[in-house]
């Protein structure tokens, strides 16, 4: 796995997928090859929560698309939230916002706990 900051160089085109199939891509996208960048925002949002980046690929290997995607701010590019509790996070939720490319590489908007999340909404 390779963690950087790089551009993203690839794009999905088209709709955002469905919920299951966001998970699948996703999932099918965590191996040895996977690129991993993560935002300053997300850093900081790990840190604070003192979660770490197996945390990350805990969440992207077995957590779960729930919601339609939205648009990235690049276009034809789609973010998704998935969420999956951690054998770091005490049995609570942890959600990660994820923007998948065609390629090895996710981009990782943002990292919080479900229930955060809920208590804004």
């Amino acid at each position: 796995m390779v963690i950087g900051d790089s551009a993203m160089s690839n794009r999905h085109h088209g709709q955002p997928l469905e919920p299951s199939r966001a998970t699948d891509f996703i999932r099918g996208k965590v191996n040895v090859h996977l690129e991993v960048c993560l935002t300053q925002h997300a850093k900081d949002q790990m840190a604070e929560r003192e979660l770490i980046m197996g945390d990350v690929t805990h969440v992207l290997k077995h957590g779960f698309v729930l919601e339609n995607g939205e648009p990235a701010t690049q276009p034809g590019l789609f973010k998704y939230k998935m969420d999956c509790s951690t054998p770091n996070s005490n049995g609570r939720d942890v959600r990660v916002v994820v923007i998948p490319t065609q390629s090895c590489m996710v981009k990782i908007v943002t990292v919080m706990w479900v229930d955060e999340d809920r208590q804004r909404g």
